[in-house]
């Protein structure tokens, strides 16, 4: 199937706009009646963003390195961590925990009592809001700054007695005036389906967690391995996927270890941007009762990109796309390098996207980075292959944006 691809007059390497002065939330994307959309646009700017929000981040006064220090002061303290958020910013939320946990091993950060993945935990915004810490350092991630729940648990942190810290675009929203840091990332995402505000938080980690270990991650990097998800080779494969699961009727992605963010944004991209029902499961899980709800008309994602352990998630995920074969699943992947060869192309029927991996940088922060514009791009092009916008999450039609409005 063709597509346009081509932006025009869309500079992917201009900063994005912040929120207005004074701070408001954003409209309604403008519509477009096809490609290139907003969507489309914001996956093409977020290596620019990322390499924009690492280098200001690196600064030795800048309010990554104060939340580095937030981080360190309440592990050695015996005190929890806790990052929060709602929608694509939970999954901005597990991310960052992940990247997080990570540095702070590397680090040699131990804190009495527990381990670094016992400490550092990341939690939906709502449940947190109701039994929110009574110490150490709960960390908000909101693109916009104006989640209900996600500003609920940080009020209930706060009350509780913990230190609170958001990331987000802007200083001037609601949510920054609970937190006691504030990490800005400045440019605002003009889709209502995320990525922007996805990869945006993840950046912001990366630099906190350089601070952490006294190792930044160089912005160039960061921009390359998001660059690899959406070369024309990753469109190309991306749009034989997206054909190949038009017609299915549901999706299932599967994901381990720092990969589970991944999934869980994936799922999420292709329910509101492509209108197709989707749900997460672990890799293990997929094997364990799932499968008797399958059929044919069920696709299936695996993203695989987190190099540790490679070969034993290797093993189990060319168990569960060979049980997904037998059942006559279309069966797709997002791989790293070092996946491609252990995954069997015959186990892989609609196709796979190769992205970069960067070994220099901790595994975490290269798994990601790498798949994030992959699973946005494929999504972007699932949409088309659909025939929908992705910009409004389906909020143009009446009826959907009524249920949105019953439901706050």
């Amino acid at each position: 199937m063709l597509r346009r691809m081509d932006i025009d007059g869309f500079d992917p390497t201009a900063p994005l706009p912040g929120p207005p002065d004074p701070w408001a939330s954003t409209d309604q994307p403008s519509h477009r009646h096809g490609p290139p959309y907003h969507m489309t646009e914001m996956i093409a700017a977020e290596p620019s963003i990322a390499s924009r929000i690492l280098a200001a981040g690196a600064t030795r006064g800048s309010a990554a390195a104060s939340l580095a220090g937030a981080v360190r002061s309440a592990l050695r303290s015996g005190h929890p961590v806790v990052v929060t958020g709602c929608g694509t910013s939970e999954h901005g939320a597990i991310a960052v925990a992940e990247i997080l946990r990570e540095a702070v091993a590397a680090a040699g950060i131990r804190p009495p009592g527990h381990s670094s993945r016992q400490a550092i935990s990341d939690a939906q915004a709502f449940e947190l809001s109701l039994d929110a810490p009574s110490s150490g350092l709960v960390i908000g991630v909101t693109h916009e700054g104006a989640t209900t729940a996600t500003n609920a648990a940080l009020t209930a942190a706060r009350a509780a007695g913990a230190a609170t810290a958001l990331i987000t675009v802007s200083g001037r929203s609601p949510g920054a005036a609970l937190a006691d840091i504030v990490v800005e990332t400045h440019e605002l995402d003009q889709s209502w389906c995320h990525t922007v505000g996805y990869v945006s938080p993840i950046a912001a980690a990366a630099a906190v967690a350089g601070h952490l270990t006294g190792t930044h991650v160089p912005p160039a990097a960061a921009a390359d391995l998001l660059r690899s998800g959406s070369t024309t080779l990753a469109q190309e494969r991306a749009g034989a996927i997206a054909d190949a699961l038009a017609g299915i009727d549901r999706l299932l992605v599967l994901a381990s270890g720092a990969d589970r963010a991944a999934g869980r944004e994936l799922v999420l991209k292709v329910e509101e941007g492509a209108w197709l029902p989707a749900a997460y499961r672990d890799l293990e899980t997929f094997l364990h009762g799932h499968l008797a709800a399958t059929g044919p008309t069920t696709g299936v994602v695996v993203i695989a990109t987190d190099r540790r352990a490679a070969a034993d998630r290797a093993r189990r995920i060319r168990g569960a796309l060979a049980a997904a074969r037998v059942i006559g699943m279309p069966t797709a992947a997002i791989l790293s390098p070092g996946y491609d060869p252990l995954i069997p192309d015959d186990l892989t029927t609609a196709g796979q996207v190769l992205v970069a991996d960067a070994p220099d940088l901790p595994a975490a922060v290269a798994a990601l980075l790498g798949s994030a514009t992959a699973l946005q791009t494929l999504t972007e092009r699932l949409a088309q292959a659909r025939g929908i916008n992705p910009d409004p999450i389906h909020r143009d039609v009446d009826l959907y944006r009524q249920a949105a409005d019953a439901a706050d």
